[in-house]
């Protein structure tokens, strides 16, 4: 079996990233595609083979041949219509951040609650094999507890994008501190103590490079740095993951969403041990898992309970370097 998608809105993750992903998919029909601008929505259509192209968002939600709903709009409409697609009984994959506050996010839950449909969070990236091998690594107590985590996500900078534009919810924090907080905060189970953070702000009053420094019940610490400062539209892009233990270290340099060959190391009494992973698309992964829910009553990888503390960590984070 197949769930019927339709996808709401004709941003560049979704042509790039999640729909090539969605194709790729098992148990996945792109059905259907909406925007707002008809040679957008045109292009999708032909070059996707969708069968159905809406030149507004309502009419895909009226759609009642469709199950399932990837919402790729920008940040500040998210709670818009991730509420209406789960009044109107689709579940909803929602990009990531999936909320501008934790209260936001928890509205949204409640809806898919009360309509008994599914809502998870877009973060690709957790469904890939090479995030579960660190998980079990750290889980089988390879580096002992861990104490310190650093990581960065840092790109190019842009001169044109909706990332610069505080009304649709722009910044880096929003934009790349959330993959950061949610790796954190898929290896450190505790909740935090306390947040500090800084930022450069552009003239446009979105963070430009920011950091944040995370401390944790359990005594673990955490720190990471993301921003848009690697050259103009150059398309590049810098990640490191450090993992630090009491026994040991992983050590990853691997991107974000990466996929093919990737590896990362594991540095224990002088002794390294690289681990190997094949990763396919974690696109593809994120909605094969999607449907997995949706036709066999699975539970979502990426949880509510998830994305409600991660929406909370986020929301310290921005309270902290006054955005």
């Amino acid at each position: 079996m197949k769930v019927r998608w339709g996808v709401l809105g004709t941003a560049g993750i979704a042509k790039n990233c999640t729909i090539p992903g969605m194709l790729k998919a098992k148990n996945c029909e792109v059905y259907a595609i909406a925007g707002r601008k008809k040679e957008k929505v045109d292009d999708f259509v032909n070059r996707f083979g969708i069968e159905k192209g809406y030149y507004d968002y309502d009419s895909l939600l009226d759609d009642e041949s469709i199950q399932a709903v990837y919402i790729p709009l920008p940040n500040n409409i998210h709670k818009e219509w991730v509420i209406k697609a789960l009044k109107m009984g689709k579940n909803v994959l929602c990009e990531k951040p999936i909320a501008m506050n934790k209260d936001e996010a928890a509205e949204m839950y409640k809806t898919a609650r009360e309509n008994n449909v599914i809502l998870m969070e877009a973060f690709a990236y957790l469904h890939s094999p090479y995030v579960e091998s660190l998980k079990k690594d750290i889980k089988d107590g390879l580096i002992g507890d861990v104490k310190y985590i650093d990581t960065s996500f840092v790109t190019q900078g842009y001169k044109e994008d909706f990332r610069l534009h505080k009304e649709l919810g722009g910044g880096m924090i929003y934009d790349l501190g959330c993959y950061c907080t949610t790796m954190i905060l898929s290896v450190i189970d505790s909740e935090f103590k306390y947040v500090k953070g800084a930022a450069e702000m552009t003239d446009l009053g979105v963070d430009a490079l920011s950091t944040a420094l995370i401390g944790f019940k359990n005594g673990a610490r955490a720190a990471f740095t993301v921003g848009m400062v690697l050259g103009e539209n150059s398309n590049a892009r810098f990640d490191r993951l450090y993992i630090h233990g009491t026994k040991g270290v992983i050590i990853s340099e691997v991107p974000y969403n990466a996929e093919g060959d990737v590896s990362y190391r594991i540095i224990e009494k002088g002794q390294t041990t690289i681990r190997n992973i094949s990763v396919p698309n974690n696109y593809m992964l994120e909605v094969e898992d999607m449907g997995d829910c949706i036709l066999k009553g699975s539970e979502p990888k990426v949880s509510e309970a998830f994305s409600i503390k991660n929406s909370g960590l986020l929301d310290e984070i921005m309270a902290e370097i006054g955005y």
